[in-house]
């Protein structure tokens, strides 16, 4: 191969090195949800959205990639010290987006640290004005205060909060053994009062109970004395009308008080007997009786 082949080939591989470079540093791809910031002769030029775009080369720089969907931070635990001089360790996680890649990029120079560090401030600030108490239930007003300041000041470095979060809230741990004290205290005192009320109802179901059952009792003593006194009554007329329909005589009355002495004698307690006084005239009447029957003649 001659010296003048030798240097064009050497020519065509040196341009063809050019071209390829030359396209390289040309042709950009830009992924969705991705922006990138170009850059010409270093100052701003314009941003490139997703798709593919070309570049001046050497004249154009393209700089990092800037990811513009919602982003997730969580930082590490945070001392802050609440209104009552108490030091609590707080976890927060912030939701974030950018919304505007050229600020991003020229604002601030790390937005990332600088949400973090904002957060911090931000957060002493608020948890600063409240006691441990409110620091502990007021979780709400807390990432309702943050989002609100932290949104308003990354305003200006393209990034929109979207929200905030207390991760956890740590108190000491003198101050976490005091607060489980407190709450075995309160849920013995819970359980002591659960227990005396169902004893109390307990005790005022069976004295209902007890009431009622006297009452039942004492209704069905009454109904059952009525009832009595209802058949008495009715034998007693029954027999009144059964002797008043027979018409009896005198010796047929005195008869039968004479067959119902024994009746009112008999008996371990009666030790005294009082004969009464309708006891001669019943027998008087007896002997008229058995005077005016004529006796059996002998025989008959």
């Amino acid at each position: 191969m001659s010296d003048g082949n030798l240097a064009a080939t050497i020519a065509l591989v040196a341009i063809a090195v050019v071209v390829l470079v030359v396209l390289s540093r040309s042709v950009r791809i830009v992924p969705q949800a991705r922006a990138g910031i170009v850059e010409r002769l270093g100052r701003y030029s314009r941003t490139l959205p997703a798709g593919l775009t070309l570049l001046v080369p050497f004249i154009d720089r393209l700089r990092p990639l800037i990811d513009l969907r919602e982003q997730v931070v969580s930082f590490p635990p945070q001392p802050v010290i609440t209104q009552d001089n108490l030091v609590v360790s707080i976890d927060t996680v912030i939701y974030f987006q950018v919304t505007d890649p050229k600020a991003a990029t020229y604002e601030i120079a790390d937005y990332i640290q600088g949400v973090e560090q904002l957060t911090v401030t931000t957060l002493r600030n608020v948890v600063g004005g409240l006691t441990l108490e409110q620091t502990l239930t007021s979780r709400d007003q807390i990432n309702a205060a943050l989002r609100g300041v932290l949104d308003e000041a990354t305003g200006r470095w393209g990034l929109r909060v979207n929200r905030v979060e207390l991760k956890a809230v740590d108190p000491p741990l003198s101050i976490k053994d005091s607060m489980e004290k407190q709450m075995r205290a309160d849920r013995e005192k819970r359980a002591t009062i659960l227990t005396a009320e169902g004893f109390k109802q307990s005790q005022i179901l069976t004295a209902e109970g007890e009431k009622q059952a006297q009452i039942l009792r004492a209704e069905g003593e009454r109904e059952s004395q009525i009832l009595r006194a209802q058949g008495e009554a009715q034998a007693i007329t029954t027999v009144f009308q059964a002797i008043h329909d027979g018409d009896p005589d005198q010796g047929l009355l005195a008869y039968q008080y004479l067959q119902m002495l024994p009746e009112i004698a008999r008996g371990d307690a009666n030790k005294v007997w009082i004969v009464p006084s309708e006891l001669g005239k019943a027998l008087e009447g007896l002997g008229r009786v058995v005077g005016s029957v004529p006796p059996t003649p002998p025989g008959s």
